[in-house]
């Protein structure tokens, strides 16, 4: 009886480890003077060589970011940088004062875990909820972000009202 069960529980296992998705939530968190975005992990299942992009330009309150004294921003300004993990910016060596995209590799993140980079971002609204310099959740609404992994499968997702996003992306 025993040798008919190992090999049932074998394969319920085996299958169940297939079908684990892997998902990722992008938050975007308002702080002054550095806003926050942060990549978690949500899986089972270690993410290894991602690639992420981040568009703005569709967002309800036609968000940049802010990344010089001059330019396109409103007052507080500051670049990119990495908080947490492995992840580095690839779409160029800088973001640039009033880019509304940007891409980043990361190397890994693991089950359950996050990384996340600060920037400021503003608004170009005439006339918005917070003014130029504070994002609300509403007006990172419809921004964009896109990883790619390693097996080169895209998956996309809009950020909400609230300003989060979850991406889910192939069975690891």
């Amino acid at each position: 009886m025993l040798n008919v069960r190992l090999p049932i529980v074998a394969s319920v296992c085996l299958l169940a480890g297939q079908l684990a998705h892997a998902n990722v939530e992008v938050t975007f968190v308002e702080s002054a003077p550095k806003d926050r975005f942060i990549l978690h992990n949500t899986s089972q299942c270690a993410l290894n060589d991602l690639t992420v992009h981040l568009d703005l330009s569709n967002s309800v309150g036609r968000l940049i970011f802010d990344t010089t004294a001059t330019g396109a921003g409103v007052e507080v300004f500051q670049p990119f940088e990495v908080k947490k993990g492995n992840l580095k910016l690839i779409s160029a060596s800088e973001v640039k004062d009033g880019d509304s995209t940007l891409s980043l590799s990361i190397e890994n993140i693991a089950a359950n875990d996050s990384v996340s980079f600060t920037i400021d971002v503003d608004d170009t609204l005439t006339q918005s909820e917070l003014g130029n310099i504070r994002v609300s959740g509403s007006e990172i609404s419809n921004a964009l972000i896109k990883i790619t992994t390693k097996g080169q499968q895209t998956s996309a997702a809009m950020f909400d009202n609230k300003g989060k996003a979850l991406v889910s992306l192939p069975s690891c």
